[in-house]
């Protein structure tokens, strides 16, 4: 509302009314606080664009799904430096974590009408968090997004990072979340020797727990004491049981991943900036697949 004011007593003065406020799109009528709102709902409540179209509806505003989705492709050009600092902070940490899970694109050139596109989260040191999509899950992804990084990098084993590791030099971090998954998955067939692999993990995760408050040193100097001992007591005692399971079975892809996973996973016993885990970024996928349950999926590659 701009209030229009003309004095009675000297109409040569005019009419006096204050400029027009500075919105974030040129010509737009959405102020920074609306654009704010939509982007919010959109990417963290996990509401499409057509619902808050009818929400704003019923409280008698028409905003049309089409405008709207304006706002946020206008949006994502305003914020696109910060996304970049985001990033190259997120390139200056001592470790990254990293972790993808695939979307549904809509793409009429394809025989289903759609296609299988991926979102890769990478978390750095302060916590800071940047998606990147990609058409696929290979490796030129990770590649292209890490770029000159060349410090630690903690992940699953997936094999799309192998070329990223060798070529860029940088050291892969391990994951125990991953491989007590498999052991958990194991319970029901290997009862046994899955509980025991369980128990020792449990122990180490209750070290985790007790140090988490202390310093980098500290807590290294912890894991050394009671977490080492651990490990070097679990690794013989699974490279002995390897033989009596079969190899396909989900003891023998728990056993097989950890041992294949050794060195990865038993860096964190040597720097107490390192998490056991890479469970940071995997709480970032979990918020995509509470999302996917309600966009279901992406319009085109481009949004």
């Amino acid at each position: 509302i701009r209030d229009k004011y003309a004095c009675k007593n000297h109409e040569e003065a005019g009419i006096a009314t204050p400029p027009v406020p500075t919105h974030p799109i040129e010509k737009g009528m959405a102020t920074a606080g609306l654009i704010a709102h939509v982007l919010v709902a959109k990417y963290k409540d996990h509401l499409p664009l057509y619902r808050q179209s009818c929400i704003f509806a019923r409280y008698g505003a028409e905003i049309a799904e089409s405008t709207m989705g304006d706002w946020v492709k206008d949006s994502a050009g305003m914020l696109h430096p910060v996304v970049m600092a985001m990033k190259a902070s997120v390139l200056e940490s001592h470790v990254v974590q990293s972790d993808d899970t695939g979307i549904t694109v809509l793409d009429p050139k394809h025989s289903n009408g759609s296609k299988r596109g991926f979102l890769w989260a990478y978390v750095g040191d302060r916590d800071e968090v940047v998606f990147d999509f990609t058409d696929g899950r290979g490796r030129e992804g990770p590649k292209l997004f890490l770029g000159s990084f060349r410090s630690l990098l903690q992940v699953d084993a997936y094999a799309g990072y192998d070329a990223v590791l060798k070529q860029n030099g940088i050291v892969d971090v391990g994951c125990w979340a991953h491989a007590r998954r498999r052991f958990f998955k194991a319970l029901d067939s290997e009862k046994e020797n899955a509980g025991i692999a369980i128990s020792l993990l449990r122990r180490l995760y209750e070290v985790e727990r007790e140090a988490k408050d202390l310093d980098n040193s500290a807590r290294r100097e912890k894991r050394q004491l009671e977490s080492k001992p651990l490990l070097d007591r679990m690794k013989p005692w699974l490279v002995a049981l390897k033989p009596t399971v079969l190899p396909k079975s989900r003891m023998g892809d728990a056993i097989g991943y950890t041992l294949r996973q050794w060195d990865p996973l038993t860096r964190f016993l040597d720097d107490g900036r390192l998490d056991i885990d890479n469970n940071r970024v995997e709480r970032q996928m979990r918020s995509v697949a509470v999302g996917r349950k309600n966009w279901m999926f992406a319009g085109s590659a481009e949004g």
